[in-house]
């Protein structure tokens, strides 16, 4: 027989489709398989930045380097500081997309380094980017700044740093950064 004549048959399509059903069930779902993820607040930074230096427009959106000066580090998690000599690199484009990528280090309070890699996001009017590129306060919930930052450190101790996923929530202030982890549970 020829299979060709059965794939075109009207009969063999819902047939085929309750076997697809049956073999893959999560297709015919509606809505997550899962739970929604839990996130735990796990600690924040108040990262201490020096005035952006501009590099000029690059691929399409205005480059910039900020220099990370040092800053603390609190919470139920966590407490030490945040090293001098990191840095935020970032691209603003038009239409107030800026893409962030920080890389700085944490001191512990009990001696632990800790590597920390931010990349994320900052959304926001043309009006609320010119406001913080001036250095003015700017409420947060006019803009949005997101990050996933990931983590390396040595020893067992802090091992559920690179064992977990976290996102983060920023907000920017004339000379300072705060930055809220959660762990994604």
């Amino acid at each position: 027989m020829n299979i060709e004549f059965f794939k075109k048959s009207e009969w063999f399509k819902p047939i085929s489709m309750a076997l697809y059903l049956l073999v893959f069930p999560a297709i015919g779902q509606q809505g997550p398989s899962a739970p929604t993820p839990k996130l735990s607040y796990a600690f924040s930074v108040n990262v201490e930045v020096a005035k952006p230096v501009e590099q000029g427009q690059v691929d399409g959106g205005q480059r910039r380097f900020i220099e990370i000066t040092g800053g603390t580090v609190y919470g139920p998690l966590l407490q030490g500081e945040v090293m001098h000599g990191g840095g935020d690199w970032q691209t603003v484009f038009s239409g107030g997309f800026t893409d962030i990528l920080a890389r700085y280090f944490l001191k512990l309070e009990d001696g632990t380094v800790v590597e920390v890699t931010n990349p994320g996001v900052r959304v926001a009017s043309e009006k609320v980017i010119t406001q913080l590129s001036k250095g003015e306060v700017v409420d947060p919930s006019k803009y949005y700044f997101r990050t996933t930052p990931t983590f390396k450190v040595t020893g067992d101790k802090y091992n559920w740093m690179t064992r977990h996923v976290f996102v983060a929530r920023g907000i920017r202030n004339p000379k300072d950064v705060i930055i809220d982890y959660y762990m994604v549970e």
